[in-house]
């Protein structure tokens, strides 16, 4: 299959899993969640400019690095194993589309549907606080990548499980715990480095710990 029509395949995945994430009740959920958000910001007390940067810590930190990244994977977990397996319609029908292929058109077409509703969100907080506040800060529209990278980096864990396993349930249960893991060893390697004297911990155990903190991803540096 030439290079030009294996572009135009991918081209066609990623636009027809964005369509069809957009009719799923995950997008009506998530929207759902951002309209809430938003909402709660145009009533929630601002009292001068440290409220402001206070709220928007939280939302950035909680709603959407914990729970919005934690909704968006397990609502899209399902997208890949029914996808990927073989006696679905679309892979059949794909042919000579290689599988690397239909995984790489339908994963990115994930993650656009992932950006979009990471744009609403952090736009219209922003939008809302700034127009509240008259506070506009511009780093807080830096979480719209931030989540798109974050969300990246953990649904290529799901992408390997759908692909070993063709289960949904798998996805969604070891993904967050994979989730899991990577924050208790982010969180332990600072909490450590914080707290214990380097001087009394063996060799051994302080390089167990960067080893793993350096491979391992870092949901809370995020």
């Amino acid at each position: 299959m030439s290079a030009i029509l294996s572009l135009q395949a991918l081209r066609w995945l990623v636009r027809d899993t964005f369509r069809q994430a957009f009719t799923s009740a995950a997008s009506w959920l998530l929207f759902a969640g951002s309209v809430a958000c938003v909402v709660g910001c145009l009533v929630a007390p601002l009292d001068g400019p440290a409220a402001v940067y206070a709220l928007q810590q939280q939302l950035a930190g909680w709603a959407v690095h914990v729970v919005g990244l934690l909704l968006a994977l397990v609502l899209t977990a399902g997208m890949l194993p029914a996808f990927l397996d073989q006696h679905a319609a679309p892979v059949l029908l794909a042919k000579p589309v290689g599988r690397a292929t239909l995984l790489a058109g339908k994963f990115l077409g994930v993650l656009a549907f992932v950006a979009v509703h990471a744009a609403v969100f952090v736009g219209g907080v922003w939008l809302v606080l700034g127009a509240r506040s008259g506070v506009w800060d511009a780093a807080f529209l830096l979480c719209a990548p931030l989540l798109v990278l974050h969300f990246a980096v953990f649904f290529s864990f799901s992408a390997m499980l759908a692909s070993a396993t063709r289960n949904t349930a798998a996805c969604v249960f070891g993904t967050v715990l994979f989730w899991l893991l990577c924050w208790g060893m982010n969180f332990g390697r600072h909490s450590a480095t914080a707290t214990l004297d380097p001087h009394t911990l063996s060799p051994a155990f302080g390089w167990t710990i960067d080893a793993a903190y350096w491979i391992l991803p870092k949901p809370l540096d995020f």
